[in-house]
Order: C-alpha cells, then structure tokens, then sequence
C-alpha cells in the first residue's frame, strides 16, 4: 500500500488522484501513526507556508512515525514536502525534519531571479517549467523518450538549497538555476508537483511506484 501523508496540510485530491492511476489503486491516504508505518510506501506533500506544514504535522502525532518511515521506506516528498526535509526554511526561520543539510531560501532578485534584462522575476514561481536532470535515477526513467518529459509544474517562491551538491538530482533555471529535485538512499523529493505534470508527472509516479531502492 501506497500512504499519502494526511497531517491536515492542504487538499490532497489530486495527488491521490494521480497516485491511484499511476499504483492501479494502491494509494491511499495515512492519517494515523499505525496507518503510516503499515504503509510500504510514503508520500509527502505540502502546500502553502512551510512553517504552517511543520505545525500540523507536529500536532497531528505523524512527525516521529514519517520519520521512522523515512529510514527505510521508498519515500516521495512533493514541494513543501520537499522543503520540510530540509534543516530549515528562511520563511518565518522555520526548523524543518532535518533530514538532508541545507536550507530553504526564498527566490528573490538578489539570488538571480531576474530576466534578460536584470528585472525582477514575478515570485512565486508558477507554471511549466523545464528540469536539466543532473544524474541519472530511477523515478526519471523513460523522460526522454517522452516529447515533453522534462516539463513540469511549479507553485512556491521558495527553493532548497543543499549543502551537498551530490544529494541534487535536477534543477530548473529561473533567472538562475536551483534545485528542484534531490535523492539519496530511499528519499526522492520534488520542489514541482507531479501530479499536475500530464504525462511526465504520470511518469516519474509510475517510477516511484515500481522503485526498489
């Protein structure tokens, strides 16, 4: 079973949705420590001020079994659900799990999000964009055989940035370049959403689902 983590952070529909397409079924959400940790798979989202995430998943009882989880369960996390794995997010000065060194910055002109002409760029970040993968994984498998695999959505205004450069898996150029995917181990995470991605996030869902790390 596929859990989608439900800790009262944002509507949920179309990532379960899309998992349920891309599983045949066996996505569901989790809103119990007992229901996390009987799921063989996790998946992480976030929507909105990753400070406000931090606070539903602490009340919620599922921060000590997500992670429990993210020891050693194939493990997907989607935007704020990305960020929350970091040490901690300039947003509010907002500690995040901790899992991966680094910090989540937000995107401003002065870190390059300007255009051609040196004018600021219109944050948050939102619509398709392209992902310049930066080593080969096995949730992108199959993208470039796809007409428009490397695109995908983006909401947020802001991006993590790693301490270890070898924990990035691909980045996005807006005005500048940055991160919006990492791995290691048995964690994959995403600053775009692939469940509003059509077929390449259908994708890299698939590839999530069949993953064997």
């Amino acid at each position: 079973m596929i859990g989608l983590v439900d800790y009262g952070g944002g509507n949920l529909a179309s990532v379960l949705r899309a998992l349920q397409r891309a599983s045949g079924g066996q996505a569901q959400r989790v809103s119990t420590p007992e229901d996390l940790l009987a799921a063989d798979r996790i998946v992480f989202p976030g929507q909105g001020a990753m400070a406000d995430c931090m606070a539903r998943l602490e009340s919620s009882g599922l921060k000590a079994p997500l992670l429990e989880a993210l020891r050693c369960r194939p493990f997907l996390g989607i935007c704020v659900g990305m960020q929350m794995l970091f040490e901690r997010s300039e947003e509010a000065d907002t500690p995040g799990l901790g899992v991966f060194p680094g910090e989540v910055l937000r995107l401003t002109a002065a870190r390059g999000a300007v255009d051609a002409e040196g004018r600021p760029l219109k944050v948050p970040h939102m619509g398709w964009n392209e992902i310049q993968c930066r080593r080969s994984h096995p949730v992108l498998a199959g993208l470039d055989a796809m007409p428009l695999g490397h695109w995908f959505y983006f909401v947020h205004s802001y991006a993590a940035q790693p301490n270890n450069p070898a924990l990035i898996l691909a980045e996005t150029h807006y005005g500048s370049a940055f991160t919006c995917a990492v791995a290691a181990d048995n964690i994959v995470a995403t600053q775009f959403h692939p469940e509003k991605s059509a077929e390449a996030g259908l994708r890299l869902l698939e590839n999530f689902v069949h993953w064997a790390p």
